[in-house]
């Protein structure tokens, strides 16, 4: 085994056959933190969010910050029950993409598709972004080098999962559950020992009090609102992730529907929980982050102080557990790990989406196909490069990402409960059980209502977050589009024109020429002239074009030697061209008649080392690629192999041991 494939199967693992599906069929306790990771971990920076931008009015801002928790946990709540009706409706996978197509055409597919194909993308590069600004409380020197850490973390991410959703579940199940638990054991904690034992909670920044933002100062009205508008689309980041379980049904064991409408309601309650959990424990220890960019900042005293703050989790940890230090540091680490791990309901969701899109033809047919662990790999590794290209582009700058994010899965939600509503419309026109009617009214009226809410927030998301980067992210929507659709019309008219049909296309030639194109007198030459002379053409000669005429007396020279039975043509080339006089040689032989057509025989060199390759083949290769784009004219390449080439037959038959056992036909010369 060469070292590549050594590297290859220590990231990937060994083959898993296509018989093998069912291995990686996967059960609650690993559906849970794979689909779910995103959506639980956005507790630990919705928050940060709502605070940072709350701050910019102070102390009199601050005071909303559990309202919008409570209207974000309405939302939440409303969209986890919209979307189990949605999971029972259509569990075929392709979530909200199948759902308003299905009900309302391929556009509005579309819209949903390019919605969430793009949300995915700012899924993995807010949450490990996230990760690496909590990092920073504990490593010092990421300060100046987020981006490329973040870089590195989707990477090794990303690497994991091309090993299947399975085994990577596995891997994050644990961190996963521990985040949970970490929380969920803070939050209990810390109201145990103010409420019951009456403890100081205090974290570090309860001393000090917020100086608004001047531009702020003051506001009320209009203004105020619009500020707690932008709160609220930030803190329904909490929301994102919600939709990857619709995704991803198939990918559950039986009952598919069942077991994914309670991975969902786990989802739902735990998230809940936790958001509401951090919000009155951050009003409860006097939390406080603000923007380092903004003009206000924090004040002892009435005297600005110019220090960093901590995430709320952080600052947390430090109020509740100050005096136990190594829970303290458990819930900072838990942190940043499930904010890594967040990104791997991206990674689930965006290649299975991918998959189903590459299947109607709207993106490339390569995002269909699984790779060796039955992972769509492909769309694994497209999904890390732009994540990549993100936190690069943005330092890891989960301020600057935050007001992109959001708008691309409240678009999906919308669509999707609007279709969903219109699916128990129709479906009640043709139901007459009153039990099961009963059941659709009930879903139409949950449906009704997550529609809403959704629309209700995406306007809010739309208004608030839109010169401030939003635009950016619904031209990104737009762009997937239009290269969606183009990608269909191109599949549409290559399977137009390749189609069988009863036409010329399909029948014998009217007469056919053969070419040899003699670039030296060698080995490789006389098997293209002997497989020539196999097929008994009726016309056929060989050609070589006069670049240095001493070099041309030499393969004269040398043809005349060998005594081949075709004759020699010498083509003038006064500009010293090959492609061309060979070219224009080729098409000259080709008469009127459409259904003539000519061979043209190329000897090439086959090598095992990729170095070769840019040493040989070079003209043929741009021969080819001239005479391709020709009417009537078959290029016929004639394949002689170095003995260089033993090492890449080598490298294929440890990838394919059936490669092995193919013998070379009786009597036929293999090269070597």
């Amino acid at each position: 085994m060469g070292f590549a494939d050594v590297i290859k199967r220590l990231i990937v693992g060994r083959k898993l056959r296509s018989s093998q599906s069912g291995h990686t069929l996967l059960p609650k306790r690993i559906a849970l933190p794979i689909f779910a990771s995103d959506a639980l971990s956005s507790v630990a920076y919705a928050p940060d969010e709502i605070i940072l931008t709350l701050s910019l009015a102070g102390m009199a801002g601050v005071a909303f910050d559990w309202k919008i928790a409570l209207l974000v946990a309405f939302v939440m709540l409303i969209v986890v029950a919209s979307y189990r009706q949605t999971v029972h409706a259509y569990p075929n996978g392709g979530g909200d993409y199948e759902v308003a197509t299905a009900n309302f055409g391929r556009n509005a597919g579309l819209v949903v598709a390019s919605a969430l194909l793009v949300d995915y993308v700012m899924t993995v590069a807010v949450s490990v972004s996230s990760g690496i600004q909590n990092a920073k409380s504990m490593l010092t020197w990421l300060q100046g080098h987020e981006g490329m850490a973040a870089a590195v973390v989707i990477i090794v991410i990303m690497a994991i999962n091309l090993r299947g959703a399975k085994e990577s579940g596995r891997v994050f199940a644990i961190p996963t559950y521990i985040f949970m638990a970490a929380v969920l054991g803070t939050i209990a904690w810390g109201l145990f020992r103010h409420s019951v034992l009456g403890a100081d909670i205090s974290g570090p920044m309860a001393d000090y009090e917020l100086q608004a933002d001047p531009q702020y100062a003051g506001i009320t009205g209009v203004a105020m609102f619009a500020l707690i508008a932008r709160a609220f689309s930030s803190g329904c980041a909490a929301l994102t992730g919600v939709e990857a379980i619709s995704n991803g049904v198939p990918n559950f064991r039986p009952p598919k529907s069942k077991n994914a409408a309670t991975t969902l309601a786990l989802l739902g309650g735990l998230s809940i929980i936790m958001l509401l959990g951090i919000m009155i424990l951050s009003q409860l220890t006097g939390t406080k982050i603000v923007d380092p960019a903004s003009a206000g900042g924090l004040t002892s005293n009435g005297r600005p102080v110019n220090i960093a703050t901590p995430t709320v989790m952080a600052q947390l940890a430090q109020g509740v557990w100050h005096d136990l230090a190594p829970m303290m540091w458990l819930v900072v680490l838990a942190t940043m790990v499930v904010l890594f791990l967040a990104a791997n309901t991206a990674f689930n969701g965006f290649p299975t989406l991918g998959s189903v899109l590459a299947r109607d033809g709207f993106l490339p047919r390569a995002l269909h196909t699984r790779g060796d662990r039955l992972a769509y790999s492909n769309g694994i590794i497209m999904l890390g490069a732009a994540a990549t290209a993100l936190v690069l582009i943005f330092n890891a700058s989960v301020t600057a990402l935050i007001q992109l994010y959001v708008v691309g899965v409240f678009v999906s939600f919308t669509v999707s409960q609007t279709a969903m509503l219109r699916h128990w419309t129709r479906r009640l026109k043709s139901e007459t059980d009153q039990r099961v009617r009963f059941a659709m009214q009930r879903s139409r009226i949950i449906n009704a209502i997550g529609l809403t809410c959704t629309a209700v927030v995406l306007v809010v998301v739309l208004i608030s977050k839109f010169t401030h980067g939003a635009y950016l992210a619904i031209m990104a929507m737009v762009l997937v589009f239009i290269i969606m659709k183009s990608i269909r019309r191109h599949y549409t008219r290559v399977a137009k024109e390749t189609a069988i049909s009863r036409s010329a296309d399909s029948a014998l030639p009217s007469r056919v020429r053969a070419v040899v194109w003699a670039i030296d007198v060698n080995k490789p030459l006389a098997r293209a002239v002997a497989f020539a002379q196999a097929m008994r053409f009726p016309s056929l000669e060989a050609v070589t074009v006069s670049v240095d005429p001493a070099q041309t007396e030499q393969v004269v020279e040398q043809w005349e030697a060998q005594d081949f039975p075709i004759p020699l043509k010498v083509l003038a080339s006064p500009y010293r061209e090959v492609t061309g006089p060979l070219v224009n040689y080729v098409a000259s032989l080709r008469g009127a008649n459409p259904r003539e057509v000519v061979c043209v025989f190329i000897p090439e060199l086959v090598v095992g080392h990729w170095w070769e390759q840019i040493l040989h083949n070079q003209t043929p290769f741009m021969v080819k690629l001239r005479l391709h784009f020709m009417s009537g004219i078959m290029v016929i390449s004639v394949p002689y192999r170095l003995n260089s080439s033993h090492h890449a037959l080598a490298r294929i038959k440890r990838i394919d041991p059936s490669f092995a056992n193919r013998q070379p036909l009786p009597g036929v010369d293999d090269g070597s």
